[in-house]
């Protein structure tokens, strides 16, 4: 399997405080601002390592009875990965899907039931 970045998910009602702070304290920029669903998605990202990043969810209902995912992690091969999940028996929280917006992702509970969004932007 390859790991091609990790990338934490902050739930926030504070999206443009949060922002500022990403981008004026610690030197981060906006990569992505899309909305999604009822809400929105912001991905921050170092402009020196692009692979270290932050997104900013806001406003978003849960895509689950679970809450929203810790972090995120991509992976070159989703449906491999989707298979060892459900192999190993782990608890899968949102089925492998093919989102409106182009990724393909599933969420995933460790077993300290903290929610992994595991995605692959398809190429």
């Amino acid at each position: 399997m390859t790991i091609r970045r990790v990338v934490p998910d902050i739930a926030t009602d504070r999206l443009d405080e949060s922002r500022q702070f990403y981008t004026g304290v610690l030197g981060f920029q906006v990569a992505m601002d899309m909305p999604m669903n009822a809400g929105r998605i912001m991905t921050l990202v170092s402009p020196d390592n692009p692979t270290a990043q932050i997104s900013l969810l806001s406003g978003l209902a849960p895509v689950s009875q679970h809450r929203e995912p810790t972090f995120t992690i991509e992976v070159a091969d989703v449906d491999a990965t989707h298979a060892k999940a459900i192999a190993a028996g782990a608890q899968i929280v949102y089925p492998l899907t093919t989102e409106p917006w182009g990724v393909r992702r599933f969420f995933v509970a460790d077993p300290n039931g903290v929610v992994i969004n595991v995605m692959t932007h398809p190429r």
